[in-house]
């Protein structure tokens, strides 16, 4: 733990960024101004990169507290699910009192509009994802009842990366993302260099994220299921023949 408090602290990401960069020397150490702007480029990286594929230790299985009568529940600081608005919902169940699961749909807004009876109480069979700007909203269908209230929804979450605020924050990556981070950071930094530096920071921030995204999977194979909505039609159209 003692290494991961020192080697993965803003300050240290940030001044290997500068050097790497080209814009000060090794023996160098940046400004107040350069360590306030690196931070500030730093989160905006940690920020998009949030979307681009699976961060493994930023998924958990997250419970919801079902109330009968109530279909939509928000996840936000001081919403229904007390906690900052998750990035993505990539599946979901039903835990029954008994503890049987039951695997939850998800609806396109499409699927979701389509519903004729929204309110129509029952067992939950399916969850609506709707992403606004300051929280995640998550409606379940049916609205659970007395029955499915009794049991609790589980949905699996991407949660955010906590962002930098002062030099001496850890930062929310595991160790072997350093090295990306700070190429990462020189790319950014690195407009206005020479081509050879702009190059050499383009190349080693991309070939350590492709790296990063071929190791961060899962352990277990991945086995896809059918969509339990799509069903097989049969044409019963006879003619005369």
């Amino acid at each position: 733990m003692t290494m991961q408090a020192s080697y993965m602290q803003a300050d240290r990401i940030i001044r290997y960024g500068y050097m790497d960069s080209g814009i000060i020397g090794k023996q160098s150490d940046p400004s107040s101004e350069q360590l306030a702007e690196g931070m500030m480029r730093l989160n905006d990286i940690i920020n998009f990169e949030q979307t681009q594929g699976q961060k493994l230790w930023l998924v958990s299985d997250t419970p919801v507290t079902l109330i009968a009568g109530q279909n939509q529940y928000t996840f936000k600081p001081t919403g229904n699910v007390n906690m900052t608005k998750p990035i993505k919902i990539m599946q979901g169940y039903w835990l029954s009192s008994l503890g049987v699961r039951t695997p939850l749909n998800v609806l396109s807004w499409e699927e979701w509009l389509r519903l004729s009876q929204v309110n129509q109480q029952g067992a939950v069979n399916s969850y609506f994802v709707d992403k606004q700007q300051l929280s995640m909203n998550v409606s379940f269908w049916l609205t659970p009842d007395v029955n499915a209230a009794a049991g609790t929804a589980h949905v699996l979450l991407r949660n955010q990366v906590t962002n930098f605020v002062g030099l001496t924050d850890n930062a929310n990556f595991p160790l072997e993302w350093a090295m990306f981070l700070r190429w990462a950071l020189a790319d950014d930094l690195a407009t206005g260099q020479p081509a050879e530096i702009v190059a050499r920071c383009e190349q080693r921030a991309m070939a350590y994220r492709t790296a990063l995204q071929d190791w961060d999977t899962e352990d277990a194979s991945i086995t896809f299921m059918p969509d339990a909505r799509m069903g097989q039609t049969t044409n019963t159209f006879t003619g005369g023949y």
